[in-house]
């Protein structure tokens, strides 16, 4: 393979744990723009969803169908968690300093790997995700397998359906609403907690879909195993513009392209150093983030 097809497959490796990254990534900015809030337990539902699926896919066999009733089924019970994780730890703090809530969303991060490592049907060994049987594609001279095609499929679907929602529906006008100014639209009539839960549920559900993308891609679960994708996205997330849900589209892509032309052509032991690396550039050069807009303090 000659430089220009290995730079090739590498981006495309690259775009594709990129889509993973943007999911997890449109989660934090979600929420972020709503509430002010950095939910470091974001990563952990990731766990959760891959799990879900796990599960699912355990009892009823992998074909295409039960492939996608598990995203379902996944997708679903995390939005569940999502609310619940609003109403029970962040709501209680929705006026108390940030410190409060960034505190108790590490709280919460490390309640749900931990507890995940003590129930019994989980526990703290790596699992085998089941998957489908690999088939790998040539185009161009770059390989592109079934795995890619469906991180890829699943990821632009859920863009596309979140762009829908936030840009044509009530609710998502609702959610531009609360971002822009949450007291102006309690006067307005509009149930800002209604619409906080909402975001917290649909961000999770994307985390679901990102955890089985993220398992299917490297089959393995086990209880740690949202912590460094989270990390990442959360730079996505920034490096893209905190708030701006392009930017997190954006920010992921380009982690993940980062990371893969790394491990190809210099080390993989570098790649998360250039991550991290990313973020310190990004905050020092433009600290809103490459489409983020910088706000001014309100007085």
């Amino acid at each position: 393979m000659g430089v220009f097809q290995q730079i090739l497959q590498q981006t495309l490796n690259g775009l594709s744990l990129g889509s993973i990254y943007a999911l997890l990534a449109l989660g934090y900015t979600m929420v972020y723009g709503i509430v002010n809030l950095i939910n470091f337990a974001h990563g952990d539902i990731l766990m959760l969803g891959a799990f879900v699926s796990y599960f699912v896919l355990k009892c009823l066999g992998v074909t295409p169908g039960t492939l996608t009733l598990s995203f379902f089924i996944s997708m679903l019970f995390c939005a569940l968690v999502g609310i619940l994780m609003e109403k029970t730890c962040y709501k209680p703090l929705r006026n108390a300093p940030r410190i409060n809530a960034l505190i108790t969303a590490i709280g919460v991060s490390f309640f749900l790997e931990n507890g995940a490592r003590v129930i019994p049907i989980i526990g703290p060994n790596p699992r085998v995700f089941p998957t489908l049987p690999s088939v790998t594609y040539e185009v161009l001279g770059v390989g592109i397998s079934r795995v890619q095609i469906l991180v890829f499929a699943v990821a632009i679907g859920l863009m596309l359906i979140l762009n829908y929602i936030v840009n044509f529906t009530r609710i998502g006008k609702a959610m531009r609403a609360v971002s822009f100014d949450k007291g102006a639209s309690y006067l307005m009539g509009i149930n800002v907690d209604q619409v906080i839960s909402f975001t917290f549920a649909l961000g999770s559900a994307l985390a679901a879909a990102a955890g089985i993308l993220f398992a299917s891609a490297y089959p393995q679960v086990e209880p740690y195993m949202g912590i460094m994708p989270g990390l990442k996205a959360f730079v996505a997330a920034v490096l893209g513009g905190i708030g701006s849900i392009p930017g997190a589209m954006l920010g992921g892509f380009i982690m993940g392209v980062a990371e893969t032309l790394t491990k190809g052509f210099l080390s993989s032991q570098l790649a998360d150093a250039i991550a991290f690396g990313l973020l310190i550039i990004i905050l020092v050069v433009k600290p809103a983030g490459i489409l983020g807009k910088a706000i001014g303090e309100k007085v």
